[in-house]
């Protein structure tokens, strides 16, 4: 059975929207979510559901003990978790017909291109066989180092994966704020944005609800990913998952908008963006910025004053501005080390320097996204 009528949704939920501001999951809460999805689903929508809340789920079934927030813990409540959290997306989904898959990812599953895209092809298996991938964090294998850390990056990078049309992430507030409401009276919503500027960056607060990890700032950065991608994304409250309905069906826009890009990059480059963590950094000079934001060209060695950060051939690396503005993401096809002993050279003397050579470039042209 293949199912590509409709559009494909991907909507995220924090743990503060799954407990409904409590220390436990709210079945009834997230009923009301799961019957609105459902709905959803039966007019020929593509689902998936990016779900916080394993180490709650955990701590609901070991009846809240007393732990440490040590990562040993935080792991096993996780492992714990997850049963009870994959269980209840199945009962409650199920009272609809609906079957779902679990999908468990961490960023190293997303940085390995191989892994990539076949985590990419189970999602779209699933979606084309009319079920709802629930997707999460494998917390209780991940450490720090290949952790995304947070839902809201996690949830940009699956929608990536699934080729969403739009991205739901479901908040304990309204929307984004031109300030902190919770301590700001004069803060307003902000019903639309077309361009993630520095001021809107700085207007975004944590979470504070304590519940989860993440807050408005790692929204404006899975929003940079999804937009850039071609996806559209909406911060709505999670309290009235009603609203997914008239923005779906294009009616009335409830909470932030952020519209998708008129030219979204190529998928490979979502790639780069969406599933890797960059590993330092080549800081370039203003000739070769201005080459690569407005010629299209690549990074060239000449253009690189110098080097930040240990990174291998093949890893993912930023390219800064000499004002430490950040340019450009991309593949570096120079280790740190070599990189940093070419720095200025004219790519024909790169073998003289170096006694090999992989190539003129630092960063080829279609390894690489402009931010």
């Amino acid at each position: 059975m293949s199912r590509k009528e409709g559009k494909t949704i991907t909507v995220k939920l924090g743990t503060s929207i799954l407990t409904a501001g409590t220390g436990s999951l709210s079945k009834r809460h997230i009923l009301e979510i799961v019957r609105v999805l459902a709905d959803l689903h039966s007019r020929g929508h593509r689902i998936v559901v990016v779900t916080s809340g394993a180490q709650a789920a955990g701590r609901d079934a070991l009846g809240h003990p007393p732990l440490s927030r040590d990562m040993i813990s935080r792991q096993m409540l996780a492992a714990v978790g997850q049963t009870y959290l994959i269980n209840m997306w199945a009962e409650l989904f199920g009272i609809y017909g609906i079957y779902v898959g679990q999908i468990l990812l961490t960023a190293a599953d997303l940085q390995d291109r191989e892994r990539y895209l076949n985590a990419r092809d189970t999602v779209n298996a699933l979606l084309d066989n009319g079920f709802i991938p629930v997707v999460n964090e494998n917390d209780a294998l991940a450490v720090a180092e290949i952790k995304v850390g947070d839902n809201d990056n996690m949830s940009a990078r699956v929608a990536v994966l699934a080729d969403a049309d739009v991205l739901f992430l479901l908040t304990d507030q309204e929307g984004l704020y031109t300030a902190d409401p919770s301590s700001d009276p004069s803060a307003r919503l902000i019903p639309e944005v077309d361009e993630i500027t520095s001021a809107l960056r700085a207007a975004a607060g944590d979470s504070v609800s304590g519940l989860g990890t993440g807050g408005m700032s790692t929204k404006l950065q899975a929003a940079a990913v999804a937009t850039m991608s071609g996806i559209e994304v909406q911060i709505v409250s999670g309290r009235h998952p009603e609203y997914i309905y008239d923005a779906v069906e294009g009616t009335t826009h409830h909470g932030t908008r952020f519209r998708a890009k008129s030219n979204p990059i190529e998928r490979r480059k979502s790639w780069i963006l969406s599933g890797q963590k960059p590993q330092g950094s080549a800081v370039a000079d203003d000739g070769a910025v201005e080459a690569l934001r407005n010629r299209g060209g690549s990074l060239l060695p000449i253009g690189v004053r110098r080097v930040e950060g240990t990174f291998e051939r093949g890893d993912v690396i930023r390219v800064l501005s000499l004002a430490g503005q950040e340019v450009a993401w991309g593949i570096a096809r120079y280790a740190s080390g070599d990189l940093a002993r070419i720095c200025g050279t004219r790519s024909e003397d790169i073998g003289a320097v170096l006694g090999f050579e992989h190539g003129s470039v630092v960063i080829h042209r279609d390894d690489l996204v402009l931010i």
